[in-house]
C-alpha cells in the first residue's frame, strides 16, 4: 500500500512575522499588563517632570543612561545626576482597580553612587494629581523599595496607605546594598497575601492582616481576666530537704595573707603591733542559700486568654486599590547616581518574572564585568596619582594631606547633616 504524504505548505516570512507579533500582543494583553516601560525613544512624551522645588533651585535633573557601567549599553533608563536635589517624576496609565487581580508592581534600580543614605523606592498613586506638582506632599497608595542609611537601615520598604494613613510593613525585609543592578517586586493577591521578592527570589510574604496594622487586631487579651490566686507561675523553688552545712557562717569572708612577711625595719614600739594584711577567703561561698530545684506545682507563665476584639471589623476590600493611575519617583539624594529601569504594573506574577529575567537576568553578568573593569581602572588611576616621592616631598604631602582631610571632614560633616535630614523628613512624610 503507497504511503501518501501531505505536503506542508511553506510560510509566508511576512505572515510568520505577523504571527508571532499578534501572538506576542496576545500574551502581553492575557498578562493583564497596566503599564510597562522601559524607558526606549519617546520615554519623555509618557513621563512629566515635576516642578516641585525648582522655585527653590533644589530641583535635581535627570539623565537618560545606561550608566557607567551596564549589560547592555543600548539599554537605557533615568538617572539622578546633581548631589542634595529632590526629584520627582510621574507617568499616568489607564485607570485601573485591583479588586479580584492581583497586583504586580516590579522595577530595576542601581545605586552606581555606592549610597551611604538615601532612597530607592517608587510609588503608585490613585485618583487625580496634577504631575507638575507631585512631590513629597501628593498622597500616594503604595511606596515600595529599598531604602539604606548607615549601617543601621538596609531593608525593603512596604508603605500601604489604608483610610488616609500610610502604614509601614512590620517586618524586616533585607535589600542589596552593591552598585548593581538589582529587581524589586511587589505582589498583592486578592486573598490578601502579598510576596516581596529581590532579584525574582521570594524575600518576604505573608498577610495584610498581621504585617501591617492596617486594621485593629481580630484578637486582644481578655481585659477583665485575672490570675488566679492560687496560680503558681514560679518555675524553681528552694530546695525544701537543702539544709545548711554546721558551721558555714563561721567562715570568714578574709584571711591573713599567709605570704606576708612582716617588714624588717618595722618597730613594734613606734609602729605598733603588725599584723598581716588581709585577703579573700578561697573557702568563703558568700551567705548560704538552698539549692533550687523544679517547682512540682508550676503551671506557667500566666497570660490572660485571647478573645474577640470589639473594635475589629474586617474589610473584604483591604487589599483594594480602585483607583490606581499613576506611577512615580519621588526623591531627596544627598549624593546622586540611582538608576531606575523596567518599570512593570501587571496583574501576573509569572509575566513579571519573566520580564525581569529578560532584562536584569541577561544582563547581570556582563554588569558585573563591566563594574568589575571600572574598579580595576579606578584603583590603577588613583595608583598613579599617588606616587612614591622623597622624604621632603613626603613631608610636603603630608601637610597637603592634612589640609585636604580637613576639607574632607568639612564635607562629611556636611553629607552627615543633609543625610540626617533626609532620614528624619522620610519618617515623618511616610509615617
Amino acid at each position: 500500500m503507497a504511503i501518501l504524504k501531505r505536503r506542508v505548505p511553506m510560510l509566508n516570512p511576512i505572515f510568520l512575522s505577523l504571527a508571532i507579533t499578534l501572538s506576542l500582543f496576545v500574551a502581553i494583553s492575557s498578562a493583564g499588563v497596566i503599564f510597562e516601560e522601559n524607558f526606549e525613544d519617546g520615554w519623555e512624551n509618557r513621563w512629566v517632570k515635576s516642578d516641585w522645588k525648582k522655585d527653590e533651585k533644589m530641583a535635581g535633573e535627570w539623565n537618560y543612561t545606561s550608566g557607567k557601567w551596564s549589560g547592555n549599553t543600548n539599554d537605557k533608563g533615568i538617572q539622578t545626576s546633581e548631589d542634595h536635589r529632590f526629584y520627582a517624576i510621574s507617568a499616568e496609565f489607564p485607570e485601573f482597580s485591583n479588586k479580584d487581580k492581583t497586583l504586580v508592581f516590579q522595577f530595576s534600580v542601581k545605586h552606581e553612587q555606592k549610597l551611604d543614605c538615601g532612597g530607592g523606592y517608587m510609588k503608585l498613586l490613585s485618583g487625580e494629581l496634577d504631575q507638575k506638582k507631585f512631590g513629597g506632599d501628593s498622597s500616594y497608595s503604595i511606596m515600595f523599595g529599598p531604602d539604606i542609611c548607615g549601617y543601621s537601615t538596609k531593608k525593603v520598604h512596604a508603605i500601604l496607605t489604608y483610610n488616609g494613613t500610610n502604614h509601614l510593613i512590620k517586618k524586616e525585609v533585607p535589600c542589596e546594598t552593591d552598585q548593581l543592578t538589582h529587581v524589586y517586586t511587589f505582589i498583592l493577591r486578592p486573598d490578601a497575601t502579598y510576596s516581596i521578592l529581590v532579584d525574582n527570589v521570594e524575600k518576604q510574604s505573608g498577610s495584610l492582616y498581621s504585617d501591617w496594622d492596617l486594621l485593629p487586631p481580630k484578637k486582644i487579651k481578655d481585659p477583665e481576666a485575672k490570675k488566679p490566686e492560687d496560680w503558681d507561675d514560679k518555675e524553681y523553688i528552694p530546695d525544701p530537704e537543702d539544709k545548711k552545712p554546721e558551721g558555714y557562717d563561721d567562715i570568714p569572708k578574709e584571711i591573713p595573707d599567709p605570704d606576708a612577711k612582716k617588714p624588717e625595719d618595722w618597730d613594734d614600739e613606734e609602729d605598733g603591733e603588725w599584723t598581716a594584711p588581709t585577703i579573700p577567703n578561697p573557702e568563703y561561698k558568700g551567705p548560704w542559700k538552698p539549692k533550687k530545684i523544679k517547682n512540682p506545682n508550676y503551671k506557667g507563665k500566666w497570660k490572660a486568654p485571647m478573645i474577640d476584639n470589639p473594635d475589629f471589623k474586617d474589610d473584604p476590600d483591604l487589599y483594594v486599590y480602585p483607583n490606581l493611575k499613576y506611577v512615580g519617583v519621588e526623591l531627596w539624594q544627598v549624593k546622586s547616581g540611582t538608576l531606575f529601569d523596567n518599570v512593570l504594573v501587571c496583574d501576573d506574577p509569572e509575566y513579571a518574572k519573566q520580564l525581569a529575567e529578560e532584562t536584569w537576568g541577561k544582563q547581570k553578568d556582563a554588569e558585573k564585568a563591566a563594574f568589575d573593569e571600572a574598579e580595576k581602572k579606578r584603583e590603577e588611576e588613583e595608583s598613579k596619582d599617588d606616587p612614591v616621592d622623597s622624604d621632603a616631598e613626603d613631608g610636603e604631602d603630608d601637610a597637603d594631606d592634612a589640609e585636604d582631610n580637613e576639607t574632607d571632614d568639612d564635607s562629611k560633616a556636611d553629607s552627615i547633616e543633609h543625610e540626617a535630614a533626609s532620614v528624619d523628613d522620610d519618617v515623618h512624610d511616610e509615617l
